[in-house]
């Protein structure tokens, strides 16, 4: 199938996930133009052997526009770039925060996706140095993408498909899904509830030192192992828990979760989060969102 997105913007490039993606895009057939305002993150750019575009100069020409800017920024962005690009291209960010907000400046001619790495897995059997050393992803673990894009054609979604498996490979797959799907899952399951509870252990650990005088280096390897052990029950055996962890686990639900915790999932909770995280008053709902 020919690849319908030959000429490619990365806008931010010079940024954390604009020199992750970039090193990856190098490997593309397409025509990359690498973007970048900042003049640190052009000299990053530079010493990593990228030459800097000018997206003034090359946004009429681009097929996709791959906006790796922070959230709280991208409907400006949006605004100067949208109304310059060409009929029938695609502007691709990698959270779905600003695009479920309608935040993003729309227009009819426009194509808009989203594509978020889901990050290798905790359960990933990992074989290399490289593939331990990658907790991230886009380098030497393989991880899935979760992805939207309602608009476009087929030979559209499958070229998108192709870019965003360079952009954060090596991948094994990606999950499409609409814009409120994907905000579901980041920021409802992912962030508010998964890393809140990773920094939890963190505190919990710190309290458990500072109150027992146990040392650091046996609280952490005690909470380590059983951090495994607990996800591995969980989620993959079909051993369960003891009935003595079990009691202790019953004990935390109750001194630790609210009841009614599982309101997060619903629609006006998920509002407000995005809403706290793009600092904007509310979430938009006199445009059309983009699911």
């Amino acid at each position: 199938m020919d690849n319908v997105y030959q000429h490619i913007a990365m806008v931010g490039a010079g940024g954390k996930m604009g020199m992750r993606i970039s090193a990856n895009l190098e490997q593309s057939d397409s025509t990359i133009y690498y973007c970048e305002n900042a003049p640190a993150a052009q000299e990053k750019m530079r010493e990593a052997g990228r030459e800097v575009s000018d997206i003034e100069q090359v946004i009429e020409q681009c097929d996709l526009v791959i906006l790796a800017v922070p959230d709280i920024v991208l409907g400006k962005v949006s605004e100067a770039l949208v109304p310059r690009m060409k009929a029938g291209a695609t502007v691709l960010t990698l959270d779905p925060a600003a695009a479920y907000a309608n935040l993003l400046h729309q227009r009819d001619e426009i194509h808009y996706a989203v594509a978020h790495p889901c990050h290798p897995s905790v359960f990933l059997e990992r074989r290399t140095d490289e593939e331990w050393a990658d907790a991230f992803g886009g380098s030497g673990a393989v991880q899935s993408v979760a992805a939207a894009f309602e608009q476009g054609s087929e030979a559209e979604r499958a070229s998108l498909e192709t870019v965003i498996c360079q952009m954060y490979g090596p991948v094994d797959k990606v999950h499409w899904m609409t814009v409120t799907q994907l905000a579901y899952l980041e920021p409802t399951l992912v962030e508010t509830v998964a890393c809140m509870v990773g920094t939890f252990m963190k505190e919990a650990l710190d309290e458990t030192v500072e109150r027992t005088g146990v040392a650091r280096e046996a609280a952490e390897a005690m909470l380590y192992g059983h951090i495994q052990i607990a996800l591995a029950v969980a989620f993959r055996s079909t051993n369960p828990f003891s009935d003595a962890c079990m009691i202790a686990i019953d004990y935390g639900r109750e001194n630790i979760l609210k009841d009614d915790w599982k309101k997060i999932f619903e629609q006006e909770e998920l509002d407000k989060v995005i809403a706290r995280m793009l600092k904007i008053d509310k979430v938009r709902r006199d445009t059309p969102a983009l699911n």
